[in-house]
């Protein structure tokens, strides 16, 4: 179906908004009534420890040494190391077909106490998948000593081929066009704490897609999906802004969280004075995430997320509209297809039971579900929800910084996927 819809119905619009503020107000409630309270009985940075005990624990490391009687020489006192590297080839499928080769580098360290200093991360992933789309990403999340400030951000390259999806409320997995375009993302945002665990601050964003056109057929992508901005063929879209940040985080491991919450706020401006032309557009990101520990000789919690997404005007260019998979760390929707649903507005949830399989915590596993719905960008109707459900095996790949190695398979609607990654999905 080719839609040809213009946002010029100003029922449609009022829908919209109105639909836009309950989820607002649902999210707001969610966090307010449910996370906060919950919050004072989360596990925090311990105060009495400025090491990391693993005695008990198992990796891969200690596997090694012990399945080839490998036995480092003895030292009288182990320095406090703050720097953990974890390093993982893999392979997997990606969007505009083929399979991807990847290499993923993660690093974990701390700028300061860990009494009282969050862990830092930072990880380098490239990849390529032989048919013409390659990648090579950087993403920060660094906290300084007593987490006074916090600076987290993206800089990613990339050469597509990628799939966009009709957007139609009953679009089917065979409405789909191959579009092709380089794209190049920077988004920094530095944080100050203003109170044990919350932070404000502001970043800048960058979105830029250079020649988008279709690939292998006729129809015009604006054409296709029945949205004029950013569309036009061989067009370059910049999306240019300045973003209002507002972050609650009481975790103390982002790569595999213990309990505690997260909420994240952040509202965008993309005004005509940073280069975007006609196309100022504002957008809203709000992520409220929860990790709850359940009694139990061994490790078992639940993990919630939820996220809402979206563009508060209607000149937003197509690619920089809300799509799974897309948000800033690109990890929702696992057994979707990244780009599959894409709209004006988008509403996530996503929930993970976790759990060892031994008592030294070299094995555990993870069940999940995830759904989305969205809303069309050209008429303001809703789809969805569109549901997913996995499960999972992990590995304890470095105890110290307690990275997982990640293997799960997910299943949706005409769709299924093995993934495999460093550290938890969030």
């Amino acid at each position: 179906m080719i839609l040809r819809h213009k946002l010029t119905n100003q029922s449609i619009i009022v829908v919209n908004t109105f639909s836009i503020a309950k989820a607002l107000g649902f999210l707001l409630a969610f966090f307010f009534f449910y996370l906060i309270p919950l919050t004072a009985s989360s596990q925090q940075i311990n105060p009495a420890n400025d090491d990391i005990d693993t005695t008990d624990k198992k990796d891969i490391i200690d596997v090694f040494k012990s399945t080839f009687k490998y036995s480092p020489a003895r030292i009288k006192r182990r320095s406090r190391k703050k720097v953990y590297f974890s390093l993982l080839p893999t392979s997997g499928a990606v969007p505009g077909g083929g399979k991807a080769l990847i290499t993923s580098t993660a690093a974990g360290f701390y700028l300061g106490s860990r009494r009282n200093t969050s862990l830092s991360t930072v990880n380098f992933i490239p990849y390529l998948n032989f048919k013409g789309r390659y990648s090579i990403a950087f993403r920060n999340n660094i906290y300084t000593n007593k987490n006074k400030w916090n600076v987290q951000g993206e800089t990613r390259f990339s050469l597509f081929p990628e799939y966009v999806y009709g957007t139609s409320a009953t679009n089917q997995s065979d409405q789909r066009l191959l579009i092709s375009y380089k794209y190049f993302r920077f988004y920094q945002t530095v944080l100050k704490q203003v109170k044990p665990y919350l932070l404000v601050g502001m970043g800048y964003n960058l979105d830029y897609h250079v020649n988008v056109e279709t690939v292998g057929d006729t129809i015009a992508l604006s054409k296709f999906i029945g949205y004029d901005h950013g569309t036009a063929p061989h067009q370059n879209s910049v999306s240019s802004g300045i973003t209002f940040n507002l972050l609650y985080d009481s975790r103390n491991n982002s790569i595999n969280p213990l309990p505690g919450a997260y909420f994240n706020l952040i509202y965008r401006i993309n005004p005509s004075f940073l280069g975007n032309g006609d196309n100022s557009w504002k957008s809203v990101y709000l992520d409220a995430r929860k990790y709850i520990s359940l009694p139990g000789d061994r490790r078992h919690m639940v993990a919630l997320w939820s996220y809402l997404w979206t563009s508060l005007n209607n000149r937003t260019p197509y690619l920089d509209l809300p799509a799974i998979g897309y948000e800033p760390y690109q990890r929702s929707g696992r057994g979707i297809q990244q780009n599959r649903y894409r709209g004006k507005s988008l509403f996530y949830f996503e929930s993970e039971y976790r759990s060892d399989l031994r008592d030294d915590g070299l094995l555990g596993y993870v069940v999940f579900f995830n759904t989305n719905t969205t809303t069309n960008p050209a008429n303001g109707n809703l789809s969805g929800p569109h549901p997913a459900i996995g499960a999972g095996l992990r590995v304890k790949f470095n105890k110290r910084s307690n990275t997982n190695i990640a293997i799960d398979y997910a299943v949706s609607k005409g769709y299924s996927t093995l993934m495999l990654n460093l550290g938890e999905a969030f």
